[in-house]
């Protein structure tokens, strides 16, 4: 059996280098071996750092500056590498080589596993997470909510002392959450590893974790305590700092707009690929109506992303088209996907699934203001639309920080942010909500409510059953048969 992780910290913050607040402060605990903690907070409470902290991925004087401790087993984290597995929050961060048997052996390889172990390991910790893929497949072929499974079953091959999660089904449909969390329980049942989760789905995980630890985002903690503890005697505390606090309703008006609106965007008989070879989705038709949401729904790796890139013109259609309203035809006529650069730019806008892959400014600021520059607006009217954009998804006290800094549910909302900025027609939305807190997800929400107000049509593509409620309009179910053909509606 592993030995379970002894983790402790005394009065530790980090400021990362270039930021004036550090990213967390003050913080004072001890996990004890084999404990279970849900980590919480407001997104931008430091989470994530605090879990790199544990890693000991945070490097030296030149990345920041450290206060106070921590240690694994008495231990700097440095010095405990193998003791500690962390899956990180960005799928791709977590792929190192190219096929799947490799990369989850690559921790076991680091760590000077016998190879007679190795097959057992992987297979053990593939089947752990479900993810049922031949082990000579791409990691580059899979979809995101199949790499969260493959970067944690690399983490459960090493066996650590100690495993560290951070939003570990921030991707994945409701099988793979159901699936995911069963396998983590497993593995602690079976391993006795200390295990700490930080997740928003805490009504997934409260009855799993023995311990409810909260940051606060002005230092220190917020709550210590069992999951009953905590979420009892602070619900409404928790819940007002934006942490998601189980059975407590949300308070945003539902929208029952009608999909009765002329498509903008129409597909005909249609299929899509990434690579240009093998269609993963054949035969689809809709329209997506202005004014009104659509939701793409549908397990992982059936093809939601590579839809929505079709439909945003960034992917070549495999086969037949999409076609847009007469009044947005561009000089090549009305498929997007032959549309240049500018010409999208004011009629689709697409949030990808990484929020990183379209950062492109040395600032938040600067960020938001790449859309409405490159449409030459005037300077008074960008500065108008970013001042907004940053007060409304509580962005202003970052506007000069690097978005590459911010933590994931603020690069949600940012990424989101840069696409509205230019007021396109049409906004293609890869799970926009994931990493965000309740407080971030309400006003994103409520946004993209205002925006379908304001007749944009807005594409979704989502696990998030409460975003489909709250948007409503359409929605366009993918199934998992590879060899169906068309959408359950």
């Amino acid at each position: 059996m592993t030995r379970p992780a002894r983790v402790e910290a005394t009065g530790w913050g980090w400021r990362y280098a270039g930021r004036k607040a550090p990213a967390v402060r003050d913080v004072t605990f001890t996990v004890e071996p084999g404990e279970r903690v849900l980590l919480l907070g407001a997104s931008g409470a430091g989470k994530s750092t605090l879990l790199a902290g544990i890693a000991g991925l945070l490097g030296g004087a030149d990345e920041g500056e450290l206060t106070g401790t921590i240690t694994v087993d008495g231990e700097p984290p440095e010095a405990q590498r193998g003791r500690v597995g962390l899956v990180l929050q960005d799928p791709d961060a977590g792929v190192v080589l190219s096929r799947v048997g490799d990369d989850v052996a690559f921790g076991c390889e680091n760590l000077g596993v016998p190879p007679s172990q190795m097959p057992a390991r992987i297979a053990e910790a593939l089947d752990a997470v479900g993810l049922d893929v031949p082990l000579d497949r791409s990691t580059a072929q899979l979809s995101g909510g199949q790499k969260q499974r493959l970067a944690i079953a690399g983490v459960l091959a090493m066996r650590p002392g100690v495993v560290l999660l951070d939003e570990p089904t921030a991707n994945l449909d409701p099988a793979g959450v159901r699936e995911v969390r069963a396998a983590i329980e497993r593995t602690v049942a079976a391993t006795g590893a200390t295990l700490i989760v930080i997740e928003h789905r805490t009504e997934v995980w409260a009855d799993l974790m023995t311990r409810v630890i909260v940051l606060d985002a002005a230092g220190g903690l917020l709550a210590d305590g069992t999951p009953d503890e905590v979420f009892a005697a602070e619900g409404a505390t928790l819940a007002a700092a934006g942490v998601w606090v189980p059975g407590r309703d949300i308070e945003l008006p539902r929208l029952a707009m009608g999909v009765d609106a002329a498509p903008v965007l129409s597909a005909h008989d249609l299929a899509v690929s990434r690579d240009r070879r093998t269609a993963v989705r054949a035969g689809l038709s809709f329209g997506v109506p202005a004014g009104a949401a659509t939701v793409i729904t549908g397990p992982n790796g059936v093809g939601k992303s590579t839809l929505a890139l079709t439909l945003a013109g960034l992917l070549p259609e495999f086969a037949g088209e999409v076609l847009a309203a007469p009044e947005l035809e561009g000089r090549r006529g009305r498929r997007p996907s032959l549309w240049r650069s500018r010409e999208l730019l004011t009629r689709i806008g697409t949030v990808f699934q990484e929020p990183e892959h379209q950062f492109l400014a040395q600032t938040v600021r600067d960020e938001l203001a790449v859309g409405p520059r490159a449409l030459r607006r005037d300077t008074a009217t960008v500065d108008g639309i970013v001042d907004g954009l940053l007060e409304r998804l509580d962005l202003a006290h970052l506007a000069r920080a690097n978005p590459f800094t911010l933590s994931g549910g603020q690069k949600r909302r940012l990424s989101v942010a840069t696409v509205l900025a230019s007021g396109p027609r049409v906004v293609v939305l890869d799970e926009p909500t994931f990493g965000q807190d309740r407080l971030g997800w309400i006003s994103l929400v409520h946004l993209l409510q205002e925006e379908i107000g304001r007749g944009t049509a807005v594409v979704t593509v989502t696990h998030d059953e409460a975003v489909a409620r709250y948007l409503g309009g359409q929605r366009i179910g993918l199934v998992a048969d590879p060899t169906a053909r068309g959408v359950a509606a």
